[in-house]
């Protein structure tokens, strides 16, 4: 069975969102044994997803939102080096400078609980830098 922790090692974003494509596409197209209309756009030569294909595509899109969810903090970290304030990450994510705030800093506790091995976790002193870079929530612009 696919795991998101396996596919994760497997695929970028990139890539899993093609794969996740792929299936949800045939899954949409393939016909169904409860189905007996023949009002719905289906492609009779589509074969319905496996049992594995099917947990497949859940896991995918587990890791979709975990890699968008990654990449989206690092975005963050990004715009506050480049001077940006949290209200301005706030409008740019469609959210409260707050929300924003808070966001970001539950994500820094989890890399600083995650197991300090490069990619998958921070060590304290990483931990604390992301701190003073994230700063307070009315602060105007990054250090």
């Amino acid at each position: 069975m696919s795991t998101p922790e396996d596919l994760e090692r497997q695929f970028t974003l990139l890539t899993a969102a093609a794969r996740h494509d792929v299936l949800r596409t045939r899954d949409a197209l393939a016909p169904s044994p409860e189905d007996d209309s023949e009002d719905l756009p289906i492609d009779p030569e589509a074969k319905p997803l496996t049992r594995a294909e099917t947990l497949e595509l859940l896991a995918l899109g587990e890791v979709i939102a975990r890699k968008a969810g990654y990449g989206r903090q690092l975005g963050v970290r990004s715009a506050r080096r480049a001077g940006a304030s949290w209200s301005q990450i706030g409008a740019a994510l469609g959210t409260t400078k707050q929300a924003a705030w808070e966001a970001h800093h539950r994500w820094i506790d989890e890399q600083g609980r995650q197991p300090s091995d490069g990619h998958w976790g921070w060590d304290g002193d990483e931990v604390a830098a992301a701190r003073t870079l994230a700063g307070a929530p009315d602060d105007e612009a990054a250090e």
